[in-house]
């Protein structure tokens, strides 16, 4: 056995380092002095029950060190759920982020499309033939008026995208405060332990 496992079984023996392999050892020579001693009944009798009552801590010793695994298995859990959350939220993020870039350069496609067309629609508006001109100058208007349109459907469409970012990333703020929060209780608690025993392992941030 390598001195990496000697000392991880100690570890494991002495629990919360509240001297519980100390304890152990005490009631196992106790237990070889009394059943090798000729005692009178009234010493014996003390002894026996000195050991039940040695035995029942070692016992509640046990039982809170397998409480606090067990604990700490679910609350690990838990951070991994929420880091799951986080990253899906991130990703979501940034799909909604690469759309609305190409929402907007649509957008600057159709404001320049416009321009020109502003520009077209001047021109036609200084040749000789009026009748021809006003004609072109319908379809221009028309043209512009549904290119309008779609400006203002995409302008929608970002406002919505916008929208749901916004409640996105405030979700990831309250998902962050709420694992800040748990970390607060954590030292809190770590801070009311007995003086002996050591900080309970925090689990790696997300």
């Amino acid at each position: 056995m390598s001195d990496e496992e000697v000392i991880k079984r100690r570890l494991l023996i002495d629990g919360d380092g509240t001297g519980d392999d100390r304890r152990l050892n005490v009631l196992l020579k106790t237990f070889i002095k009394w059943c090798n001693t000729a005692d009178t009944p009234e010493n014996t009798a003390a002894t026996y029950d000195r050991m039940q009552a040695q035995l029942a801590q070692c016992e509640f010793a046990v039982t809170k060190s397998d409480f606090a695994t067990r604990m700490m298995q679910q609350e690990l859990k838990n951070y991994e759920s929420i880091s799951q959350t986080i990253e899906k939220g991130i990703e979501l993020a940034k799909v909604q982020i690469e759309h609305s870039k190409e929402n907007l350069v649509l957008a600057k496609k159709i404001r320049k499309n416009r321009m020109e067309y502003d520009v077209l629609s001047k021109v036609i508006n200084q040749q000789p033939d009026r009748k021809k001109t006003l004609q072109q100058l319908d379809v221009v208007k028309e043209e512009l008026n549904q290119l309008q349109d779609s400006r203002r459907q995409l302008q929608r469409k970002l406002a919505s995208r916008r929208k749901e970012f916004l409640v996105l990333m405030r979700a990831i703020k309250e998902l962050q405060g709420s694992l800040q929060d748990d970390d607060e209780e954590s030292g809190e608690e770590n801070a009311e332990s007995p003086p002996h025993s050591p900080p309970l392992p925090r689990p790696m941030s997300p």
